[in-house]
């Protein structure tokens, strides 16, 4: 996007155009698709503007996420992240997110299975959906082979929960318990 677009915008928000606020929509700009943190934003803005701080980031962050110009995402990772969406972005309504357990790598997924279910509340409840955020937890292609060869090598017990080793631990006792009753008896 270019900065003329941003700078409307900004101005239609009603909020003062300054350099930081338009540096760091052109960084957002710049990296579709990838989930920033003010830190990262802040390292890709200090190459343009040295002077900058990491405070003015985060209010300008701040300020441009309250007006919708930008989402504020939570990947369950300690860090708040950032992307265009919002006001920028109204087809970004449908907009959910896969993440790996194994490496934390995100995943974008566009495609919007929600939306039967958004026009059911809709018909039935007169319920309008606005915008919804779908965060899918799993793992990648390459970690889950990972986990498949950790497995495999770790033998069939290591694949069992703690619930299930526990079962077959207490079986197995069982089982040694009444053999000893047998001989015993004998």
């Amino acid at each position: 996007m270019e900065q003329g677009v941003f700078k409307k915008l900004l101005k239609e928000k009603g909020l003062k155009v300054t350099g930081q606020r338009l540096l760091v929509l052109e960084i957002m700009a710049a990296r579709p698709g990838e989930h920033l943190t003010a830190e990262e934003i802040f390292d890709l803005a200090r190459e343009k503007l040295p002077e900058i701080g990491l405070a003015t980031i985060y209010r300008a962050l701040q300020v441009l996420v309250e007006l919708r110009v930008i989402d504020k995402l939570s990947f369950d990772d300690g860090s708040a992240r950032y992307e265009l969406g919002g006001e920028l972005g109204s087809e970004r309504h449908h907009h959910h997110h896969a993440i790996c357990l194994g490496c934390r790598a995100v995943f974008s997924l566009e495609e919007d299975l929600l939306d039967p279910l958004e026009e059911t509340l809709r018909d039935r409840l007169g319920f309008t959906v606005t915008d919804h955020e779908v965060k899918l937890y799993g793992y990648c292609r390459a970690c889950e082979k990972t986990r498949g060869k950790k497995s495999a090598a770790e033998g069939p017990d290591e694949k069992l929960s703690d619930v299930e080793k526990t079962k077959k631990t207490a079986k197995a006792g069982t089982r040694r318990i009444k053999k000893r009753e047998l001989e015993e008896s004998d």
